[in-house]
């Protein structure tokens, strides 16, 4: 009778193993059918506020999760801080923009470049950046409790996390700290790259946050947005290359903190284009997507050198979608027409 018992004991405990490890199954099957499989981002630069809005509506088509301003949000080179401010409050109230925001899952990001910093081409001896800083948050709804808005420049990070996957913005300021421009000694180019190692595009407060935040990454893709492009330097206008020292202080820290799938945003050049260079130590290509502009573009543009690009220069006005794929963490960049949302150029990252 005892062996009986004994017997049926262990059936039932082995069926309500059985039954257990089916429903963990289940729930781990579930959850993974839940997750999301891909993120969509939309980016854009240089908005005039005088020409038409309409593009919002073409932009809004792409059903994108997440807005990336690029800088040059508006354009107010202006000590008026009054007339800056209706400048903002002219986007934010236009009623195409007012639908594309709405249609978002996640409230839109951004960096400011020199046309919404206030005088073009200006860095830290702007004396009214604090004041403009002001208006550019709360052009993007963010508030006093953030910590960005306690402590000097724009520049703040966010992780948007998608079940077992995340990926992390860094939003970096290029105007509040950014040490005067050498003046180019070679006729058609503006400016020429500095030769002091103490010269600063970031600032020394922006670079110790910047290095604790590439610490503390755990993202799947992370992606760093410059108002200005980091690869390509020869055109002789505002870049990264001019503060080379820079350049090799950010490449440092990605050997140092080894950043997952590594993606650059950047506008303020009127063209769009996809820049890529190796970099000894990084597993892939590092690509810089400039995305410019909404409402304007170089459209006498004739040509330029820039070693890095990869296909032709979009001259026209356009903005940039980029589809990541979660699951086999891919992505697809388009650069993409303001006019009727026609994929112009592509290129395929499987970094």
């Amino acid at each position: 009778m005892k062996k009986i018992h004994w017997i049926v004991t262990l059936v039932v405990i082995l069926f309500a193993s059985c039954k257990s490890n089916t429903d963990d199954k289940k729930t781990e099957s579930k959850l993974a059918e839940s997750e999301p499989k891909t993120f969509r981002i939309a980016i854009g630069s240089c908005n005039r506020q005088d020409l038409p809005q309409e593009y919002w509506s073409i932009i809004e088509k792409d059903s994108a999760d997440i807005f990336v301003w690029g800088g040059d949000n508006i354009y107010a080179d202006t000590p008026d801080m009054g007339l800056m401010g209706e400048t903002y409050d002219s986007i934010k109230s236009n009623p195409y923009y007012q639908s594309f925001i709405e249609s978002l899952p996640n409230a839109p990001l951004g960096v400011w470049d020199d046309h919404d910093y206030g005088k073009n081409d200006a860095g830290k001896e702007w004396p009214y950046k604090d004041e403009a800083k002001e208006l550019f948050l709360d052009f993007l709804d963010i508030d006093s409790t953030q910590a960005v808005a306690n402590r000097k420049g724009t520049y703040y990070s966010k992780v948007i996390p998608l079940g077992s996957k995340s990926i992390k913005f860094y939003m970096l300021d290029s105007r509040y700290f950014r040490d005067g421009l050498v003046d180019a000694e070679v006729s058609g180019k503006r400016y020429q790259p500095h030769t002091s190692k103490d010269s600063t595009l970031l600032g020394e407060q922006q670079w110790e946050w910047l290095e604790k935040e590439f610490k503390s990454s755990k993202a799947n893709f992370n992606i760093i947005v410059s108002s200005i492009q980091f690869l390509s330097s020869e055109h002789g206008f505002e870049t990264w290359g001019n503060f080379p020292n820079e350049i090799e202080k950010m490449q440092n820290l990605w050997l140092e903190y080894p950043l997952q799938n590594i993606l650059l945003f950047s506008g303020d050049r009127h063209i769009s284009e996809f820049s890529q260079k190796k970099i000894d130590g990084l597993a892939y290509p590092l690509t810089d997507f400039t995305s410019s502009g909404l409402t304007h573009s170089y459209s006498s543009y004739s040509g330029e050198p820039n070693r890095y690009r990869v296909g032709e220069v979009v001259a026209q006005t356009s903005y940039g979608i980029i589809d990541l794929n979660l699951v086999t963490e891919e992505a697809e960049l388009k650069i993409k027409s303001t006019t009727d949302g026609h994929t112009i150029r592509e290129l395929h990252l499987d970094f």
